[in-house]
């Protein structure tokens, strides 16, 4: 049996724990973007127009292949939320920065287990 194969059910578990990670850090984004008066992504076009990690469209992908693609987008959005968190630091929204502080964590708690995953580490 190859490696992928007797890893499956691991990786599909590791897959959907982070995308639950994830679904819930976008749903206290869009209630602390509502309590500061801000607006929210309203549709798939929004959320395009707004994306910045790109999608990766193939058809297949090796699962080391999908794995690094996912600890380098985990590296990007660590990226990206350090600069809100420097943001909301500088504005004196504490309890945004509060909780930017602990997605940052657990994105590079991801990062790092995929990095570990992979092999490259």
């Amino acid at each position: 049996m190859a490696h992928a194969e007797q890893h499956f059910r691991d990786y599909h578990l590791l897959l959907d724990e982070r995308a639950a990670q994830i679904f819930e850090m976008t749903d206290a984004i869009a209630e602390r973007a509502r309590k500061i008066g801000g607006s929210t992504l309203r549709s798939i076009g929004d959320i395009v127009r707004h994306q910045r990690l790109k999608d990766n469209d193939e058809e297949y992908l090796s699962p080391h292949k999908m794995l690094s693609e996912l600890r380098d987008d985990n590296t990007q959005l660590t990226r990206y939320l350090r600069a809100a968190h420097e943001t909301c630091a500088k504005d004196n929204d504490v309890a945004t920065t509060s909780l930017i502080g602990t997605w940052i964590d657990e994105t590079e708690r991801r990062t790092w287990f995929l990095t570990e995953i992979v092999g490259e580490g």
